[in-house]
């Protein structure tokens, strides 16, 4: 776990960051998951269905909680970027494996995770995940019909 902390204290980039993000979830190790999110009281989080979490404590009790069950096999893919010098939004395509009385199973979720660089380096300032779906999903580049 130290080692995963220090690398974060020297993070290159938001993509490291993200990646060290979800090699975190993928071990459930709270610590070098907290170690990729930014120190600031405004920092929020969003699981699917869930309420907003705001800071680090709400966060890191909510990441506690999921933990207790286990590991979050949650692999990126699919990933849209929109960066500039001193932040980047990656929207992600989240692979989720999950284990249910049927057997295993995988769900999609949509997630966006917002990084901005601070004196500490890149840090993630928010993330928000859309509720899963069995399917994965269709990009598409055409005007939606209906809005919300």
């Amino acid at each position: 776990m130290v080692k995963s902390r220090q690398r974060m204290e020297h993070s290159g980039s938001a993509d490291e960051v993200e990646a060290a993000f979800y090699e975190a979830l993928q071990r459930a190790d709270i610590d070098a998951l907290m170690a990729c999110w930014a120190d600031d009281d405004e920092v929020f989080c969003v699981h699917p269905g869930g309420p907003r979490l705001v800071g680090s404590a709400a966060i890191r009790a909510a990441f506690e909680q999921m933990f207790a069950n286990g590991a979050i096999h949650a692999t990126p893919s699919r990933v849209r970027k929109v960066e500039t010098l001193g932040s980047a939004v990656h929207n992600v395509l989240e692979r989720i494996d999950v284990l249910t009385a049927e057997g295993p199973r995988h769900a999609f979720v949509l997630a966006t995770n917002i990084y901005h660089r601070s004196a500490q380096g890149w840090r993630m300032v928010a993330h928000h995940a859309s509720p899963g779906v069995a399917h994965e999903t269709v990009e598409s580049h055409d005007p939606p019909q209906m809005l919300h």
